[in-house]
């Protein structure tokens, strides 16, 4: 994190890694990946390659043109980046899914999260620890009042509507991302109880309570990431960990 300064870390801002085709990690480090969803043709070509069938077949159901081309680079970009950590053949990587649709290697140590948005994608990797990772583009006309009241615990409902108008919106997309980077993490999702656990609202981002007590607080770290301007993330991973950002240049 050399050279980061405040609560919240910009993602695409160090050395890209495109001299090297092989990725490596320590133990106590996870590295974010961004990549931009607009590669053009031949990004997704080569993205489109390693998909398997199941994965080809999900891009062609989307209706539109442009979300088949980004959930196609999206998929792709993942497979080619766990390819170099793993010097393996992108398009063999086998996925296995959680209860809840989380997905993960079947084979191996290397732990692994994305999220896509708009025209961007984030991806934590890292070793022996789970991890989730969450990005949004905030839309003006989403219902942040009424998704806080259905989903937010008392508490974030409480902090969000101390704040002035004017600052809720933002604030209603770092408790999103944050709870979904949990949650994610856990490999849960929503069956969780996203109002059984409560975040932070503000530049830092923390594990506040959990109705699984201390221990679970104590468990997790949640980190707040800036990928780009527009753009409001966050990453959570057990245990303690420094982490690394890097821009995807295929």
């Amino acid at each position: 994190m050399t050279g980061w300064t405040g609560a919240a870390y910009p993602c695409g801002m160090a050395t890209r890694r495109e001299d090297s085709l092989v990725y490596t990690l320590c133990g106590d480090e996870v590295h974010v990946w961004y990549a931009e969803l607009g590669g053009g043709a031949a990004e997704l070509e080569a993205c489109r390659v390693v998909l398997n069938a199941d994965e080809r077949e999900r891009a062609d159901r989307l209706a539109h043109a442009e979300h088949r081309d980004r959930f196609a680079i999206a998929r792709g970009v993942l497979r080619r980046l766990l390819g170099r950590y793993l010097q393996g053949d992108p398009g063999e990587l086998v996925f296995s899914y959680g209860q809840h649709g989380k997905p993960f290697l079947r084979d191996g140590s290397l732990h692994f999260n994305m999220s896509h948005s708009h025209n961007l994608a984030l991806y934590a990797v890292t070793l022996e620890r789970e991890v989730g990772i969450d990005l949004e583009w905030p839309r003006a006309r989403v219902a942040h009042e009424e998704i806080a009241a259905r989903f937010f615990s008392l508490e974030e409902q409480e902090a969000l509507a101390g704040l002035p108008a004017a600052q809720r919106r933002e604030a209603f997309y770092n408790i999103w991302t944050r709870k979904e980077a949990y949650v994610k993490a856990r490999g849960d999702g929503i069956a969780a109880g996203l109002d059984t656990f409560s975040v932070s609202l503000g530049g830092e981002a923390a594990l506040l309570n959990s109705d699984q007590g201390r221990t679970e607080i104590a468990r997790w770290k949640l980190v707040a990431l800036e990928p780009a301007p527009g753009y409001v993330a966050a990453l959570c991973a057990e245990g303690d960990w420094q982490f690394s950002c890097f821009s995807w240049a295929g």
